[in-house]
């Protein structure tokens, strides 16, 4: 009979530089166990030119782990790296305890961090499509036949329940999901109707969106310098000068190796990125594998289709290095790159919003629209855009509206340009009388 061991708060860490793998910063893996609660004891690390097919890891290393983990009261032994069901069950069954790959660890960093009814879906169906292939783990005891009255097992029946079930639920909750990406895909028609471009803040975890988030709409979203301090997706209304109103998106960091189930599964979330106008992606210009978060990043939104997207790269936390001001680098056509700023010092954030300005105010107009008695939808439809900075009463019976909104918009919504006045008051005064 095999039964898994129960996890626990200390943990032992096994690292592995495999031959042709890019090499990362170890610390990274430290802060995301530490991201889950648990207790890191020691680090186990070594080389290898092909992962072990049985272990992982070879055989002497694999006794080296049980070795640290009778002598140091190991409750769970975590891999920064991908195991195959298999793999978990050999290593369990040699150092009898709790075995976890990378994949396990940040789908329950996740379950933790998860706070809306539609991350929880999300991270409940990752989970269950991570664990639909492990299963027999738990179950092997019933596979056996023995002999004699009462002691005839159910074979495989227990299992096979157990996986109908896993099935009827995901199924369950793939509908939900579809609901949800229905009400947000309204909710995206909704703002298109509204002529609201979206920005998204993307970006590495822990790079700092959320504390640039709260800077630019002055919320309190939950910000903190850890892995996946937020997950789910926040919307704000900003009001950019002379560029009229933005949505701008809050959206899940990103981190190498994420979970191939948690991205399908966080899908309608990641279409808002898909679906935005321009995505700032957020840098920790001072951490020192910068290059290679900006690479995975790119790579997670090549994967989900938002890769075509303009892009503004935010060097954030400037304030950790020396020498280094608030500036904007622009590329070889005059357009804005990199802006570099520190959002928790909110440092250099009007460069930000300066760039914010000149992208989406090249089409934005502020006049004065004369309409005739008949056109009470048209002055509905300005107020229902939110596009309306004044009125006044021309005495005719008429509607004298003073707008700040894009140009072809208010092309699109007027009969003719002879409603439109020049936005000056005397001369406003004079088309009135």
């Amino acid at each position: 009979m095999f039964d898994r061991h129960h996890g626990g708060e200390n943990a032992l860490l096994v690292q592995l530089s495999l031959e042709n793998e890019t090499h990362f910063d170890d610390a990274e893996f430290k802060e995301l166990a530490e991201s889950a609660n648990v207790n890191v004891i020691d680090i186990v690390s070594g080389s290898r030119f092909r992962p072990d097919p049985k272990y992982f890891v070879g055989k002497g290393k694999a006794e080296e782990i049980q070795q640290a983990v009778s002598e140091k009261s190991i409750d769970i032994v975590i891999f920064d790296h991908a195991l195959s069901p298999a793999q978990e069950r050999n290593l369990e069954k040699l150092i009898c305890c709790r075995v976890l790959d990378r994949t396990g660890l940040i789908l329950d960093i996740f379950a933790q961090r998860a706070r809306s009814f539609e991350g929880k879906l999300q991270v409940e169906l990752a989970q269950l499509k991570h664990l639909s292939s492990r299963l027999v783990r738990g179950w092997t005891h019933l596979e056996r036949q023995k002999g004699g009255i009462g002691l005839r097992g159910p074979g495989e029946t227990q299992l096979e329940t157990d996986r109908r079930l896993l099935s009827n639920r995901i199924k369950q909750i793939n509908k939900r999901l579809e609901k949800v990406r229905k009400q947000r895909e309204q909710g995206r028609r909704s703002r298109q109707r509204a002529v609201m471009p979206t920005v998204s803040l993307v970006g590495y975890t822990n790079a700092g969106k959320s504390t640039l988030f709260n800077v630019l709409t002055e919320s309190k979203v939950y910000a903190q310098d850890q892995l996946f301090a937020t997950l789910d997706t926040t919307l704000r209304r900003v009001e950019i000068e002379d560029a009229g109103p933005v949505i701008l998106a809050d959206t899940v960091g990103f981190i190498r190796q994420l979970p191939h189930d948690l991205v399908a599964a966080f899908r309608a979330t990641l279409e808002e990125t898909q679906q935005s106008h321009l995505l700032l992606h957020v840098i920790d210009v001072a951490h020192p594998e910068r290059d290679e978060h900006i690479e995975q990043v790119n790579q997670v939104l090549n994967e989900i289709g938002a890769d075509d997207v303009h892009q503004i790269e935010i060097y954030n936390k400037i304030d950790l290095l020396d020498s280094v001001i608030p500036h904007i680098d622009y590329d070889e056509h005059g357009k804005v790159a990199r802006i570099w700023l520190s959002s928790k010092d909110n440092v250099g954030i009007q460069l930000l919003l300066e760039a914010l300005k000149d992208y989406f105010g090249k089409d934005f107009v502020h006049c004065w629209v004369k309409l005739q008695p008949q056109d009470a939808k048209i002055r509905a439809k300005f107020f229902q855009l939110g596009v309306v900075v004044s009125e006044q009463d021309p005495g005719d019976g008429g509607f004298l509206i003073e707008v700040s909104m894009q140009k072809h918009v208010l092309e699109e919504i007027i009969p003719d340009e002879s409603y439109i006045l020049p936005f000056d008051d005397d001369q406003v005064a004079a088309n009135a009388g």
